[in-house]
């Protein structure tokens, strides 16, 4: 019979996700790019889109770096969520500050 232990807390590394503060003021993005994690994020979960029209959307994106994003995002879920909840507020704020020409000109 072969015992199985699993290590109480794992590691796990996302080759494809780096922070830099000179970049995109240190949001973690895919390697090599200016594309934002909570930018996949929010196009895979609010959106709706796929990881292939997400590709579409970013073609200097690979599948497997669109997929260590998600990872990353759902191994930090509540910070990003709470990020993404205080960006939606914000922009809130913004359009009843500068209500939208267009919407009054069209009525």
């Amino acid at each position: 019979m072969i015992k199985l232990t699993m290590p109480k807390k794992r590691e796990i590394k996302h080759p494809y996700i780096a922070r830099n503060v000179k970049t995109s003021g240190g949001s973690p993005v895919v390697s090599g790019t200016r594309v934002r994690v909570v930018d996949i994020v929010i196009e895979y979960d609010r959106l709706g889109m796929s990881p292939d029209e997400i590709i579409d959307a970013h073609p200097q994106l690979s599948l497997e770096a669109v997929h260590d994003a998600l990872s990353f995002y759902y191994e930090n879920r509540d910070a990003f969520d709470k990020e993404i909840n205080k960006r939606k507020e914000s922009i809130k704020k913004l359009t009843k500050k500068f209500p939208s020409k267009l919407k009054a000109a069209i009525g």
